[in-house]
C-alpha cells in the first residue's frame, strides 16, 4: 500500500498541513522541522502525488528543451548540460527533436510548453514573427543560440568565431577561402556570414571569400560543398559545423585531395569527433556545456529589469592538423 502524506505526518509527529508545507513550500517551515519531515518521507519511501503537487505549487517540476536535430553533436552536448543543470535545481527535462522543421518547432513549444515550467528553444528555425507569437502564447521561454527582439537569450559569439578562423587561414597564406554555409533560416549561419563580411579589406589584404551557398548541416552537406570548393579553386574551406567539415574531409580524400597539403579545412563547434578523425580537425570551439548551464540558470532565475537578459559566450579557435600553408600551385582535383 502506498505511503500517504498523512503517514509521513504521523511518523514525524506533525500535522498533515505542516508535512505538506515542509515538502512543497519549505521556506514556510522551520529548518529543523522541515528536515525532520523530509527525512521521514525518505525513510518511508513517500512519493508525492504529482497532480496534487502541481496544484499546490503551480509548477510541474520539469522544463522543455526543443532542438533542431538531436543527432547533431552541438545539440546533444547542449542537451546533456541542460539536463544536468536542471536536475541539480530539482527539475526534469523533456527533450524534443524538431527535425529542422519550423512548423514542428512551433507545435512542440505550444504543446509541451503548456505543461512545463519553462521552455528552452535551441537554434530555432522559426521567423522572428513566429517566435514572437509562440512566446506570447505560453509561459517562460528562453532562446539558446538565437537572438530575437524582446526575448531573453544566450548565444555563442558566432561572428568572432568566423573572424578567428579567417585570420588564422590568412596568416597561413591562404587568399582564396570558401565558406560552406548552413541551412537557410539559420540565425547562427547569418551571424557567421556577417563575420566574414567584416574581415576582408585593409586588415586582411588580398583575401577573397567564396560563398558556397547553403547546405544541410550534416555530413552529406559537407560532401556536396567539397566539390564546389574545388571547382572554385579555394585553398581553404570553413564549414558551418564539424559534421559538414567531416563530410568535406571524406569527399576531398575520395577525390585525391590531401588535407592540409592541398586544401585546409576548418570546422565549427569542436565536437568530440574533431580529435578522432585524420587529420585532427582545426575548429572553432564553442562552450556548449556552459551554453546549456547558462540557459537553465537564466530561465529559472532571470535577472530583474525591464530588458530581457542577453548573454554572449566567447569562442576560441583550436588549431589542429587540418590547416597548413597553401600549396604553391592550385589544389589538384581528380575526376569525380
Amino acid at each position: 500500500m502506498a505511503v500517504t502524506l498523512r503517514d509521513v505526518a504521523r511518523a514525524a509527529g506533525v500535522s498533515p498541513a505542516t508535512a505538506s508545507r515542509a515538502l512543497s513550500a519549505p521556506d514556510l517551515v522551520a529548518p529543523e522541522r522541515r528536515e525532520l519531515v523530509r527525512r521521514v518521507a525518505r525513510e518511508l519511501g513517500y512519493r508525492p502525488n504529482r497532480a496534487a503537487r502541481e496544484l499546490i505549487t503551480g509548477r510541474s517540476g520539469h522544463l522543455c528543451l526543443v532542438v533542431p536535430d538531436l543527432e547533431n553533436p552541438f545539440f546533444s552536448a547542449v542537451a546533456k548540460a541542460v539536463q544536468a543543470r536542471a536536475r541539480a535545481a530539482g527539475h526534469a527535462v523533456v527533450v524534443a527533436d524538431a527535425e529542422e522543421d519550423p512548423l514542428l518547432e512551433a507545435e512542440l513549444v505550444s504543446h509541451l510548453g503548456a505543461q512545463a515550467d519553462g521552455v528552452l528553444l535551441c537554434s530555432p528555425r522559426m521567423s522572428p514573427d513566429d517566435l514572437a507569437d509562440v512566446a506570447a502564447d505560453g509561459g517562460p521561454l528562453l532562446l539558446v543560440n538565437r537572438e530575437a527582439a524582446g526575448l531573453p537569450s544566450v548565444v555563442i559569439d558566432n561572428r568572432d568565431g568566423v573572424r578567428q578562423a579567417v585570420r588564422h587561414l590568412h596568416a597561413l597564406g591562404h587568399r582564396r577561402i570558401a565558406y560552406a554555409g548552413g541551412p537557410p533560416g539559420s540565425w547562427s549561419d547569418a551571424r557567421r556570414r556577417e563575420g566574414l563580411a567584416d574581415d576582408p579589406g585593409p586588415r586582411l589584404p588580398g583575401l577573397d571569400v567564396v560563398d558556397l551557398g547553403a547546405h544541410a548541416p550534416v555530413f552529406a552537406g559537407g560532401v556536396a560543398a567539397a566539390d564546389l570548393a574545388l571547382a572554385a579553386g579555394a585553398t581553404a574551406v570553413l564549414a558551418h559545423n564539424d559534421l559538414m567539415a567531416l563530410g568535406l574531409l571524406d569527399r576531398l580524400r575520395t577525390r585525391g585531395v590531401r588535407v592540409p597539403d592541398d586544401v585546409s579545412v576548418v570546422g565549427f563547434d569542436d565536437a568530440p569527433v574533431a580529435t578522432l578523425v585524420t587529420p585532427a580537425l582545426t575548429t572553432v570551439a564553442a562552450p556548449l556545456a556552459r551554453l546549456g548551464r547558462t540557459a537553465v540558470d537564466l530561465l529559472l532565475d532571470p535577472p530583474r529589469g525591464d530588458e530581457p537578459a542577453r548573454v554572449a559566450l566567447p569562442v576560441e579557435l583550436v588549431v589542429r592538423a587540418s590547416t597548413a600553408p597553401p600549396p604553391t600551385a592550385p589544389p589538384p582535383a581528380a575526376p569525380a
